[in-house]
């Protein structure tokens, strides 16, 4: 193909480190290529879904090649891909599955390519179990409820805390906020000030928990998820016990390998391609 291929990555806010990895990531990798044109866009924050759908529409009036999507919610973000599909835009979805019935109503497929969020969620969550008795009580501090990797990572940690059987006293969202996560978590332990620990669905919002914690002088065992930058001094320090590295810096790049692939026949156009995690402890 000798063509310049035009390739766009569609993300969720770029105020967040892990997206910011994410966009280093690929803008090398294009960097390292003649033949690809990458235009980046993403969202301010992390629950502007119509935002992205517009974005994703952007794109297909651009006459790109191809879109690698990071979806904000799986089910309202699989009809602007759709369009894309039948635009003949090869489509790759990464790091949070579109849903799965929703395509099949739009009849079009799209290949999943990221990691298993529920193992990875289960495997830190039982670091944290290790560290805590049957019957303590623990709160899970939830993404955005609408994004597929958010359900499977609160499945993952529910999962370790039946097999640990422990007491969860709240699961609440906070939308992978770091301000969010520092409200509601604020009033969980008001209500319930015998929590022994807390499972964060993502770095972010263990900063946010950890801010409360700081504030009140007294530090839960906690764990999150991403391996964000901001978040490493706090697993230094053994403030955070876990998280789970899911390499943000090369998913946009394992998605784009996959379009690039798929464009000239190699790649299938379905089916889920799973990448790896790391738990750092």
């Amino acid at each position: 193909m000798s063509k310049v291929i035009k390739v766009g990555l569609v993300m969720k806010s770029l105020q967040a480190d892990f997206f910011q990895a994410m966009q280093s990531g690929a803008i090398e990798f294009a960097s390292s290529r003649s033949d690809i044109e990458l235009i980046c866009v993403g969202t301010q924050s992390q629950t502007e879904v119509e935002e992205q759908v517009a974005l994703v529409r952007s794109l297909i009036r651009q006459g790109v090649d191809a879109i690698v999507l990071v979806p904000i919610d799986s089910k309202v973000l699989v009809a602007p891909a759709a369009e894309a599909v039948r635009a003949g835009i090869a489509v790759v979805n990464i790091d949070i599955m579109l849903d799965a019935e929703h395509l099949r109503q739009a009849d079009v497929h799209i290949p999943f390519v990221g990691p298993d969020n529920l193992v990875a969620a289960y495997e830190v969550g039982k670091c944290l179990c290790a560290h805590l008795s049957a019957g303590d009580d623990v709160a899970i501090i939830e993404g955005l409820p609408t994004a597929d990797n958010a359900q499977q990572r609160k499945a993952g940690f529910q999962k370790a805390i039946e097999e640990s059987r422990l007491h969860v006293v709240a699961s609440v969202p906070a939308n992978w906020e770091t301000g969010q996560a520092a409200l509601v978590f604020d009033e969980v332990w008001k209500v319930r000030p015998q929590l022994k620990g807390v499972f964060c669905s993502n770095d972010a919002m263990a900063l946010g928990v950890l801010d409360v914690m700081r504030q009140r002088e007294t530090y839960l065992p906690i764990v999150g998820f991403d391996n964000d930058i901001s978040a490493q001094p706090y697993l230094r320090d053994g403030k955070l016990l876990a998280t789970v590295d899911i390499f943000s810096a090369q998913l946009a790049v394992f998605g784009i390998e996959h379009a690039l692939k798929m464009l000239v026949g190699d790649a299938a156009d379905e089916g889920v391609f799973l990448t790896p995690f790391l738990l750092i402890d």
